[in-house]
C-alpha cells in the first residue's frame, strides 16, 4: 500500500488502506479540527522529533470496553485505602508533560508541537486527563480525547507504583457508568491487557466508533477569535 500524502485539505484516506504496519499517511497538521477528523475516523499521529508528522490506524485494534476493565486484588485494596486521590482535568498540561518527559530516554511521540496541539485540544473540551495525588503531589496519570461516547487514550505515566494504574481504573468506572462505548488503547501493550484490553479487527473498531460518535455528532467548527 502507498503512504498517503496530505495537502491543507481536510481530508484523510480510509483506514483500509493503511499499510500493513498500519502507518496511512504523512505530513498535515495538528490543527483541532485536523485532529478531531482523524480520531473520528480511527486515525491517530504518531511520529518522533525529526519526523514528518505520520498517521496511524492498526489493524487490529487495541481497546477496553470500560465495563471490562480487571481489577486485581491488591488493587482494589489500593483503592480501597485511597492511597491515591483521583482528580479530572485539574492540571492537563503537567499530566502530558510527564507522559513526554518519563518517555525521553526511549524516545517519544510527545514533542512540544503535540503538547500544544492537544492542550488547545483541551482549551476547546475535547482532550481531558485523568490526575493521581499522593501527598498533594502528582504521581501518576493520563490523557486522551472524548468525541461522543468514545475514548481514545493517548499516553500514561508513574512516578508512584500503580498510581497511573489507580487513574485508569477510575476512569474507566466513571466512562461504564456514563455508557460509553470504547476506550481506544491503539496497540497492543501487556500492561493494559493485564487491564482487560483486548484486540479487535478495525473494521469493528470503526464500527464502534461511529456508534459512540453518532450519540453526539461532531461538528468540525470553531471560534478561530
Amino acid at each position: 500500500m502507498p503512504i498517503y500524502s496530505l495537502s491543507d485539505d481536510l481530508i484523510f484516506p480510509h483506514p483500509s488502506l493503511s499499510r500493513e504496519d498500519g502507518l496511512l499517511a504523512v505530513y498535515g497538521d495538528l490543527s483541532p479540527e485536523r485532529l478531531l477528523l482523524a480520531y473520528s475516523n480511527g486515525i491517530f499521529p504518531w511520529f518522533s522529533e525529526d519526523e514528518p508528522i505520520l498517521w496511524w490506524s492498526p489493524d487490529p485494534r487495541f481497546i477496553l470496553y470500560p465495563k471490562d476493565v480487571k481489577i486485581s486484588h491488591s488493587m482494589k485494596k489500593i483503592i480501597k485505602k485511597n492511597i491515591y486521590k483521583i482528580t479530572f482535568d485539574t492540571c492537563f498540561r503537567e499530566v502530558i508533560y510527564n507522559c513526554g518527559n518519563t518517555r525521553k530516554e526511549s524516545g517519544t511521540w510527545i514533542t512540544n508541537e503535540m503538547i500544544e496541539a492537544y492542550c488547545k485540544l483541551h482549551e476547546l473540551g475535547f482532550a481531558h486527563s485523568v490526575e493521581a495525588w499522593h501527598e498533594n503531589k502528582l504521581v501518576g496519570g493520563l490523557y486522551g480525547i472524548i468525541i461522543g461516547k468514545c475514548f481514545f487514550g493517548e499516553s500514561m505515566f508513574s512516578t508512584m507504583s500503580n498510581s497511573s494504574k489507580a487513574a485508569f481504573i477510575t476512569l474507566c468506572k466513571l466512562l461504564e457508568e456514563k455508557n460509553f462505548i470504547v476506550i481506544d488503547c491503539q496497540v497492543y501493550t501487556q500492561h493494559l491487557e493485564s487491564l482487560g484490553a483486548v484486540n479487535i479487527p478495525r473494521n469493528e473498531f470503526l464500527e464502534l466508533v461511529q456508534k459512540g460518535i453518532s450519540m453526539y455528532p461532531l461538528k468540525l467548527s470553531f471560534n478561530k477569535k
